[in-house]
């Protein structure tokens, strides 16, 4: 039992930990679910590299698991900065465009509607404990009028850096996975036209490479925007 306590507190020092972890293996159970169903159920034993979970809405499923045991702070912030920019914003994102939620099982549309809608919850949830940590170093340093008014933008910036890692590993998986079948982790796999909402249109003006590289980045552009308005939420939390 006090073994138990021991390993419980090492790793989950924050209740934040404890619900970041939860869900993580909450999106991976129903992800192994979901990529069963769609292959011996609608692909009849034959998988389908399409719903190959590489994709930004299923990034979070791989770091939250991993989230309470990792004990660098940076790379912590990095990753709470990453849910509550990236993954908030492709969560609200998606809805714009519906279409790619929807299978014929209805199983697994009710899944992908509640999949994003966690991903909503969950960049809120990191938003609200960034902020928090943010504010608590504040009140440590409050002999420091510029560290009191402190909302850092390298945290920002490393999960940039993390977000176009996974970009390139998602377009290495495109080049390397595309002779077995259909592929497009990211949606910027350079053998398929653009498919996202916007984007697509640019494709007969500027080109798919070029409407590719305006989609990786506009995403980081609306990341930062995501990021300046926790800004202003904590600013205003600050002046209460």
């Amino acid at each position: 039992m006090d073994m138990k306590r021991t390993v419980t507190s090492k790793y989950f020092t924050h209740r934040s930990d404890l619900f970041f972890f939860f869900c993580g293996i909450l999106m991976a159970i129903s992800e192994i679910w979901k990529q069963f169903t769609l292959t011996f159920t609608l692909g009849h034993g034959q998988y389908n590299w399409w719903y190959f979970p590489f994709q930004l809405c299923s990034i979070p499923m791989y770091v939250l698991v991993i989230y309470p045991f990792i004990r660098r702070e940076a790379l912590r912030r990095m990753i709470l900065v990453f849910l509550m920019t990236y993954c908030l914003m492709a969560g609200i994102a998606v809805f714009a465009d519906t279409s790619g939620l929807h299978y014929p099982i209805a199983a697994l549309t009710a899944h992908s509607y509640l999949w994003h809608i966690l991903l909503i919850i969950l960049g809120v949830c990191a938003g609200i404990t960034y902020t928090g940590i943010i504010n608590s170093d504040r009140k440590k340093t409050l002999f420091s009028r510029a560290a009191s008014r402190a909302f850092p933008l390298r945290p920002f910036i490393y999960s940039t850096f993390f977000y176009l890692a996974c970009c390139l590993a998602a377009e290495l998986l495109n080049l390397s996975l595309d002779r077995f079948g259909t592929i497009n982790m990211f949606y910027i796999n350079p053998d398929y036209n653009m498919q996202q909402v916007v984007f697509r249109d640019l494709v007969p003006v500027a080109g798919n490479s070029a409407a590719i590289l305006l989609y990786i980045a506009a995403s980081v552009l609306g990341a930062f925007l995501f990021f300046g308005i926790w800004h202003l939420i904590f600013r205003a939390a600050r002046r209460r």
